[in-house]
C-alpha cells in the first residue's frame, strides 16, 4: 500500500485527484504494475489509476487475466474500475479510503454482489484509511 500511496502522491503533483494503484504478482510480492490517476493529463475520462495499472499489467504479460494479481489502491474503486477488476479476475482487493458517493465496491452499485458479476475478488478495505482518505482531504481543500 505504501508504493500506492506515492503513486497518488505523484498524481497529487501533476494535478490530479490523488488515487494511486499497484497490482502485485501474488505468489512472488514482485510489483507487475503501478499507477497514479491522468484523467487530466491524457483527457481521458477511463484513466483512473487501476484501469491504467490493469492495461499495463495486461499488455506485459500478454493476457487479459491477472488471477494471481493482488490490487493495491488507495480509494475505495469506482463502478468502473470495479468491472474492469473483475474482467481480469484480480484475485485480491486493498483498498485505502472508502467513498461513500462515487465508489463501487462497498457503496453505490456494489458490482461485486451483484448476480451479473461473473468474478468477485476477495476485498479488503480500509487499508491505511487515514493516510488514504488525508491525500484526499487535502488536495481537494486546496481546490476550494
Amino acid at each position: 500500500m505504501e508504493q500506492a500511496i506515492a503513486e497518488a502522491g505523484a498524481a497529487a503533483a501533476r494535478g490530479e485527484v490523488p488515487v494511486g494503484c499497484v497490482l502485485v504478482n501474488a505468489a512472488s510480492g514482485d510489483v507487475i504494475a503501478a499507477a497514479g490517476n491522468r484523467t487530466e493529463e491524457l483527457a481521458d475520462p477511463t484513466a483512473h489509476a487501476e484501469m491504467l495499472a490493469i492495461r499495463e499489467a495486461t499488455a506485459g504479460h500478454k493476457t487479459p487475466r491477472l488471477e494471481e494479481v493482488d490490487m493495491y489502491v488507495t480509494l475505495e474503486p469506482c463502478a468502473m474500475c470495479a468491472a474492469a477488476i473483475s474482467f481480469a479476475r484480480i484475485r485480491r482487493l486493498y483498498f485505502g479510503a472508502y467513498d461513500p458517493k462515487g465508489g463501487g465496491v462497498e457503496h453505490g452499485g456494489r458490482f461485486f454482489s451483484q448476480p451479473t458479476c461473473h468474478h468477485a475478488p476477495e476485498v479488503y478495505g480500509g487499508m491505511e484509511e487515514t493516510q488514504c482518505s488525508g491525500l484526499l482531504k487535502v488536495f481537494f481543500s486546496k481546490k476550494r
